[in-house]
């Protein structure tokens, strides 16, 4: 009788969840490959992480500081990875195509990328919203007429300390980093500062 009482009363099977939320990844991954933002974020499996001697030494340093993780490449990927999971990776995309625009030397290509990381990530309501309060975006808004290199330094400013304060710390905390650095310590290849406190 418990088999027909189950077979009576639909619940949504968990499968049509699990669908759903790959049809949201798959949208976000096209989302992280636009050109236009200058950067393609390699997403590849977190684990099994294949670690060198350098990059075994840069997941230790990751931890020492927010800067330290932004100057690695692999650091990079592996807090994106992160932050898909916490469906927050827009501050860092964010972040990453202010870097690429600072770089823009062309006026024309400088005030047309101005406009599209705007729409993408500023506006109200904006597809990929950054949390930044109501003054900031209207700073930046009014920067838009004049673009310089300059005119996204408040609004990116204001993500990074948001992506350092609340991101980074779980990051550092997370199952996946700290698989990470018993991956490094288990192999050998640098036991430098393990026996440090944890600066969290």
């Amino acid at each position: 009788c418990c088999s027909s009482l189950a077979a009576g009363r639909s619940i949504p099977p968990l499968p049509f969840l699990s669908s759903r939320a790959k049809d949201l990844k798959t949208r976000l991954g096209i989302l992280l490959h636009k050109p236009e933002l200058g950067h393609r974020i390699r997403t590849s499996t977190l684990h099994p992480f294949v670690f060198s001697r350098d990059s075994s030494r840069e997941v230790l340093e990751w931890r020492e500081s927010f800067d330290q993780l932004l100057k690695s490449k692999s650091g990079v990927t592996a807090f994106h990875t992160f932050l898909k999971t916490e469906f927050s990776e827009e501050n860092l995309d964010f972040w990453l195509a202010c870097e690429d625009f600072k770089k823009t030397r062309s006026k024309t290509k400088l005030a047309s990328k101005a406009n599209r990381i705007f729409e993408e990530f500023v506006q109200s309501e904006a597809p990929r919203e950054v949390n930044i309060d109501h003054e900031t975006r209207e700073i930046t808004r009014k920067n838009l007429s004049g673009a310089t290199s300059a005119c996204f330094n408040e609004a990116q400013a204001k993500t990074r300390t948001l992506m350092e304060k609340d991101s980074y710390p779980r990051f550092l905390k997370s199952a996946s980093y700290q698989d990470m650095t018993k991956q490094v310590t288990s192999r050998g290849i640098s036991k430098r500062s393990l026996d440090s406190p944890e600066h969290l």
